[in-house]
């Protein structure tokens, strides 16, 4: 990974939700032009971890959140969360 904040991201996530499946894609360049664009990335997140076992859909979003923290400090304007759980 050469970007810096998908860096960042994965090692945060890493660090809180130990997935056994994290695949980051940075999106940016699809949305060239959109007025949210010039207030950081755009980035597709697809997460598995034990740690959302028993978890809604909303709840594994909010571990996710909480686990990288402050986005907007990063230079990330919009998140796409594909939060799973092991089969």
């Amino acid at each position: 990974m050469n970007n810096p904040i998908l860096s960042l991201l994965e090692e945060r996530l890493t660090r809180a939700l130990a997935p056994d499946l994290l695949e980051l894609r940075d999106d940016s360049a699809l949305h060239a032009g959109h007025v949210g664009a010039r207030e950081g990335g755009h980035f597709h997140l697809v997460i598995r971890s034990k740690k959302f076992v028993g978890l809604a859909p909303l709840a594994r979003h909010r571990l996710v959140y909480e686990a990288l923290g402050d986005l907007k400090a990063v230079g990330v304007h919009a998140l796409s969360i594909d939060a799973r759980i092991p089969s």
